[in-house]
C-alpha cells in the first residue's frame, strides 16, 4: 500500500532467568509483591536447585531464540540442597568459558546469589542485565546462535584414538 508507514518496535531483549525454588523465586516474587519496578524482559523457570541447572538448558535457551540466561540461587552455604549452589557455580564456570569460546558475550550468561528476603536485588540484577543486553544488541544473523554451533565441538571425530 503506497503511503503506509512502517514502523519498527526498539529492540527489547529475551531472557530466561532459572530461579531456585527456595530462595530466588521467592525473592522474585517479594519483588513483585512489593511493587518494585523492574524490566518485565525476563522469563521465569521455578527449579527446585540451580545446581539441577543441567548445561543444555541453557544451550537451548540461547538456541531457541534467548538473548540472555540468568541463574539465580541460595547465597553460597545457604542451599537446602547442601551444596547445589557450588555445583552450580563450578558448572557456571565452565560453561561461561565454552561459550565464550562459541562468541557469546559473557554479558549473555549470568549467575547470581538471592535470598527470599532479596526482591530489591533481583529487581536489580534483571534490570542490569536488560540494560547490558539492549547495549549488546539482538543475538540474531551471522551471530545466532544454533546447535551446529555446538554439536560439532561434542561430537567425538570418527577415527580419534
Amino acid at each position: 500500500m503506497v503511503g503506509q508507514q512502517i514502523t519498527i518496535k526498539p529492540y527489547e531483549p529475551r531472557i530466561l532467568a532459572f530461579l531456585c525454588n527456595w530462595c530466588s523465586y521467592s525473592g522474585a516474587d517479594g519483588a513483585g509483591k512489593a511493587h518494585l519496578h523492574y524490566e518485565p524482559n525476563v522469563r521465569v523457570i521455578r527449579v527446585m536447585c540451580s545446581g539441577r541447572v543441567d548445561p543444555l538448558f541453557v544451550l537451548k535457551a540461547f538456541e531457541r531464540g534467548m538473548d540472555g540466561v540468568m541463574i539465580c540461587g541460595c547465597h553460597p552455604g545457604d542451599c537446602h540442597y547442601i551444596n547445589g549452589n557450588y555445583r552450580a557455580k563450578a558448572r557456571f564456570v565452565l560453561l561461561r568459558k565454552f561459550l565464550s569460546d562459541l562468541g557469546l558475550e559473557q554479558e549473555r550468561f549470568r549467575l547470581d546469589w538471592v535470598s527470599a528476603s532479596e526482591g530489591a536485588r533481583y529487581a536489580r540484577l534483571v534490570n542490569e542485565m536488560t540494560n547490558q543486553l539492549r547495549d549488546l544488541g539482538p543475538l540474531t544473523g551471522a551471530d545466532r546462535f544454533s546447535p551446529y554451533t555446538y554439536q560439532s565441538l561434542l561430537t567425538p571425530e570418527v577415527g580419534v584414538p
